[in-house]
């Protein structure tokens, strides 16, 4: 049992899991000048016209008002993917709203995308570039993940593409690259706008807004729910390559409980919510497969959805993923756990 293990079992696995987060993730950021010292690992890798220090990076989620990327870079990831971030801030669901399943290694939330908003986060970036720029260090890849307001009707298609063109107008100019978030579980009707009649025209608004306000383009990718049928994941991937969009991330967390291993009275008691982790690894990897078989080799696809070993991250990369990301076992393997993996890859 390494120092993180006892760590986890015996002090942030007793805490509330959202709470044990903001711990984490204040001390993580904390230590950022002493992690900057840190030598860099991996083998940097070509993708959407951006050079990567490596495949893998952190997944939208963990760092969602752009508050610790520099940190987070430092312990090894190759690029950090902020959000998701909605055009007008919102302070999410109801707590208690995310949960550990750990017989599982698994992570369900409902977070209902509490973040800062587009206007905070955008000025939160151009601070964060100024400080680059005077350093001379750029830090990770920076990806920036927009999604829907829950207050926004669903069905009201000027007032969502308003919604995601405020996002995008704001934080395309300080993004490496924008991922459009249609696959979350938690804001009602949102993975509705999967539907390529409704995910066209959004993307297509997206990327005007995005090229409008840009100096250099800015590319776009879209994330896929696991949840979504064979035919509809093949019909994303036509989508995609027809609008010429830049990648597609694979997936996004499921709704979906089956075959997992812990108590069904500890399943139920944790409630609705996507579920993250090991359980969604196999789902994921037949989803990126799907895909890759349909669109060839030229658009970037990013694997994410249960990632957790050196082994794990080689059969993504081998099922045609050119980038990876994790979440959940960064929660569960600690901050070494990047690099471990980083390194393992090269």
């Amino acid at each position: 049992m390494t120092l993180y293990d006892r760590l986890f079992e015996h002090g942030f696995r007793r805490l509330d899991a959202e709470r044990a987060h903001e711990i984490g993730f204040r001390a993580l950021r904390a230590g950022g000048p002493a992690l900057a010292r840190l030598p860099r690992v991996g083998t940097p890798v070509v993708a959407m016209g951006l050079t990567f220090p490596h495949p893998l990076g952190l997944a939208a989620g963990f760092d969602k008002n752009a508050v610790g990327i520099d940190a987070l870079g430092a312990l090894g990831f190759g690029h950090v993917e902020i959000g998701t971030v909605t055009g007008q801030a919102q302070p999410g669901n109801p707590r208690p709203r995310l949960f550990r399943l750990v017989a599982d290694r698994a992570v369900v939330n409902r977070m209902g995308f509490n973040n800062d908003g587009a206007e905070a986060v955008a000025a939160r970036l151009a601070a964060r570039a100024a400080t680059r720029v005077t350093g001379g260090d750029t830090g990770p890849v920076l990806g920036v993940n927009i999604g829907k307001t829950k207050v926004v009707p669903e069905d009201d298609e000027a007032a969502v593409l308003a919604d995601y063109g405020l996002s995008t107008r704001l934080l395309a100019p300080h993004a490496d690259y924008l991922v459009v978030n249609v696959s979350s579980p938690n804001t009602p009707g949102l993975r509705s706008l999967q539907a390529v009649d409704r995910l066209g025209p959004l993307l297509s608004h997206v990327r005007r807004v995005a090229d409008g306000v840009s100096t250099t383009r800015v590319p776009l990718l879209v994330k896929i729910a696991p949840d979504l049928a064979d035919d509809d994941v093949l019909a994303v991937a036509d989508l995609a390559t027809e609008l010429g969009l830049d990648g597609i991330v694979a997936t996004n967390t499921t709704i979906s409980r089956d075959g997992l291993r812990s108590h069904p009275g500890e399943i139920a008691e944790v409630g609705a919510g996507g579920l993250s982790g090991r359980p969604l690894a196999a789902r994921s990897l037949e989803v990126l497969r799907l895909l890759r078989g349909r669109v060839g080799p030229d658009l970037t696809l990013v694997g994410v959805g249960g990632i957790s070993t050196v082994e794990d991250a080689r059969e993504r990369l081998s099922a045609g993923a050119d980038l990876l990301q994790a979440y959940t076992a960064f929660i569960y393997e600690g901050p070494l756990w990047p690099r471990r993996i980083a390194k393992g890859l090269v």
